[in-house]
């Protein structure tokens, strides 16, 4: 199932059932990804840590794999994720596949200070309806 980006009157699709969310802390600037399913919902799957930092411990059962911290978070479904995009700091970047992407080349446009809606995409925005 794609899953759709919204910000105000921009939106954009995505054709991939499952994608990383990644981030850098915008104090110690150290990596986190998350990996997510589309579904009905979104499902996280994994996530990783590539470092710690101040009350950036790693949870417990983390396990360092590669440079990072490798855990499992305990978090429902979620029906949509809420990303705040600002001028302050690094940009959010969603991989699909091999290639990631930072939000404001996913929504070219997007301004700063803006808060983007991910989520699965309702039937009648899925490609081909």
């Amino acid at each position: 199932m794609p899953f759709c980006l919204s910000a105000g009157l921009l939106s954009a699709t995505v054709a991939a059932n499952a994608f990383t969310l990644a981030w850098t802390h915008s104090v110690e600037n150290i990596r986190w990804e998350e990996d997510w399913r589309v579904g009905e919902r979104l499902e996280l799957v994994a996530a990783r840590i590539r470092g710690t930092g101040a009350g950036m411990e790693p949870p417990p059962g983390a396990q360092l794999r590669d440079g990072a911290w490798h855990y499992r978070p305990d978090v429902p479904p979620m029906q949509s994720l809420e990303l705040t995009h600002s001028p302050h700091a690094a940009e959010y970047e969603i991989c699909t596949g091999t290639e990631c992407r930072p939000l404001s080349e996913r929504l070219p446009g997007l301004p700063g200070d803006s808060v983007v809606k991910l989520g699965p995409c309702a039937a009648s925005t899925a490609p081909g309806r």
